[in-house]
């Protein structure tokens, strides 16, 4: 999320519960931590948590964070088609070497 959005979420908290008050420190805290969240995620937690609980939520109770193992997907479908255009003769040989450094491994 961008620091507006951030902005916008704690500014929901702010009109939802009269009694936070939302202070330049408190923004200057969480606004860093909120950024590194998925807003719309976020959003969809604080309206779940408001319907709930009379009381502010902590940010913990209302993060979303971006998934990331689509990143090693994506990193290991790259491998894959890298893999590919290696020579069944160059892909030999590397297991050779390997099994020969892995045994010498093995007799220290």
């Amino acid at each position: 999320m961008n620091r507006d959005q951030a902005i916008d979420v704690l500014e929901t908290i702010d009109e939802l519960y009269p009694k936070y008050e939302l202070t330049e420190r408190k923004a200057n805290m969480l606004l860093p931590q909120l950024m590194r969240m998925d807003y719309d995620r976020v959003l969809q937690n604080l309206s779940t948590y408001i319907a709930q609980y009379p009381y502010p939520p902590t940010l913990a109770e209302i993060a979303a964070y971006p998934k990331e193992e689509q990143n090693y997907v994506d990193q290991l479908q790259q491998w894959k088609k890298e893999a590919d255009l290696v020579s069944e003769e160059t892909k030999q040989k590397f297991r050779q070497q390997m099994d020969r450094l892995l045994k010498e491994c093995r007799s220290l």
